[in-house]
């Protein structure tokens, strides 16, 4: 009883099967639609903006083994999450599993984790959004001016200095940038909520169209681009290390860390479980599918960025643009298109984030570890609508006030930390209820839960310092939140203590 108490999956499965119609969530997506949510959350900034900077600044061209160390590691907690997803169909992704198998602390510290990766995932999107937007207009010939289109708030890990001078350009820590709010990014995501709000059938409609279209895009981009690669581009394939985490394997242990931010969100799917069709089916499908579909088009869109570009010439904001202005006027057609298909796709993205977080919002919400305003479902639309325009409003402050990469390193650290407690999860229950029904059950356990903690451990250990000082100042906050409320107004340990 306390902090250590757990919810039996026998409990979540009759929640899931036994709710009133007019408190539950609408079951209405499908396996291709759970696909299609997957690869709308996970084809965006990756593939758009960090593979670039992730090849110039520390793997080279061997970013292709970035993206494959990154990738196991998603697949082994994609096994993970798959396993769970199809035993306990309720919304709330890793914090309903932590509830589950290790008690409602660990719950509590995960769904708390959780708003790093979806809400502030959201705002850093929106972010890399508004660029790729205002270029856009640019090149229409409609001028957006910079004080309302970049944050006001500039951050730096270290000072940045002048390679000639030495001079201080920029010191550590926050400073102000001149500009008033980035406003392209916050409309974004007022009308990602909108949509939200109206239904999951209308936002998973638009999602699928957005999916359709980026995907074109981007084999547009491996077809097309793969006849033009001048294969000198591709040597020395793994550059020699000139200190520290760049290039060499170090460089590629650090790139798999920084593009690890491109499959984010292959996990959201499962926040959608209570509104799928048949869960214990096609959750592990659209799980598993989107995953591996957007691993296959991250390493053959990495081999043609480094195949076209020299791997230096691709730090900067538009690296898929740079790489096929490369190939001369043979392909500057595409490049157009380019810049539409990074603004459709990071579009759906912020969508799928805006999705996943009143979800868990709301399971917590119906656990008692937040007030009961956060579980209110819309008797007309049947979406979790308080929860769905408070997380607007606040990831569109975020993303109108601060800058790109501090968010980047908060969401990727607040990932990996999910990523490994729903890995330890797994092998948990496996001893402790080795006869529960599993209709997808997770290959070689223990070895792919452990194997899934090790690769995000290790990715985890490779981020600045910084970032984990931001991750235990949030975690700090929320026990705060976790004691002072949470704890007293849980359902579970009440019944517990009742009884």
């Amino acid at each position: 009883m306390g902090i250590w108490t757990k919810k039996s999956i026998a409990v979540l499965q009759a929640e899931a099967a036994g709710e009133s119609t007019e408190h539950t969530l609408r079951r209405a997506l499908g396996a291709l639609n759970l696909t299609t949510l997957g690869i709308g959350a996970i084809i965006g900034a990756g593939i758009f903006v960090l593979t670039g900077t992730a090849a110039a600044e520390w793997a080279g061209p061997a970013i292709v083994l970035s993206f494959i160390i990154s990738g196991f590691g998603c697949l082994f907690a994609g096994l993970c999450y798959a396993e769970f997803a199809s035993m306990i169909p309720i919304a709330g992704s890793a914090y309903t599993y932590g509830y589950a198998t290790l008690g409602e602390f660990v719950a509590w510290i995960i769904g708390w984790d959780l708003i790093l990766e979806y809400l502030f995932g959201a705002s850093t999107v929106a972010v890399g959004w508004s660029g790729y937007f205002t270029a856009f207009m640019e090149q229409i010939g409609i001028h957006m001016p910079a004080a309302w289109t970049n944050a006001p708030l500039a951050y730096h890990d270290t000072a940045v200095l002048d390679k000639a001078t030495q001079a201080v350009l920029h010191p550590a820590g926050f400073s102000q940038t001149g500009a008033i709010v980035n406003l392209p990014a916050m409309v974004l995501i007022a009308l990602m909520t909108t949509l939200l709000v109206i239904g999951i059938k209308e936002s998973a409609r638009f999602n699928n169209f957005i999916v359709i279209l980026k995907i074109t895009i981007v084999l547009l981009v491996i077809g097309f681009g793969f006849m033009y690669v001048n294969q000198a581009n591709w040597h020395p394939f793994i550059p020699p290390n000139t200190g520290g985490w760049h290039y060499g394997w170090k460089g590629i242990v650090r790139g798999a860390a920084v593009v690890f931010f491109a499959y984010i969100g292959f996990d959201a799917v499962s926040t959608a479980a209570q509104e799928a069709k048949n869960p214990q089916r096609d959750m592990p499908i659209g799980i598993l599918g989107s995953l591996a579909i957007c691993t296959v088009l991250y390493i053959l869109m990495a081999l043609v960025m480094t195949g076209l570009a020299n791997y230096t010439e691709l730090d900067v904001p538009h690296p898929v643009f740079v790489a096929i202005e490369k190939a001369g006027p043979a392909l500057a057609w595409l490049a157009g298109i380019i810049n539409i298909g990074a603004i459709a796709g990071l579009a759906s993205v912020v969508l799928v984030m805006l999705m996943a977080q009143p979800r868990i919002f709301y399971s917590m919400a119906r656990d008692g570890l937040l007030p009961p305003v956060f579980g209110k479902i819309h008797p007309r639309f049947k979406t979790p609508y308080i929860t769905t325009i408070l997380t607007g409003i606040v990831a569109a402050v975020v993303a109108g006030l601060f800058p790109i990469g501090l968010l980047g390193e908060l969401v990727s650290i607040g990932t990996l930390l999910a990523f490994v407690i729903v890995c330890g999860g797994v092998i948990v229950l496996r001893y402790k209820s080795p006869n529960l029904a599993r209709p997808f059950r997770t290959p070689l356990v223990p070895l792919v839960p452990i194997l899934g903690i090790l690769i995000c451990g290790g990715m985890m250990g490779s981020l600045p310092w910084a970032t984990w000082e931001r991750l235990i100042v949030w975690m700090i906050i929320g026990l705060v939140i976790y004691f002072f409320y949470s704890r007293s107004h849980s359902k579970l340990a009440r019944a517990e203590g009742s009884a």
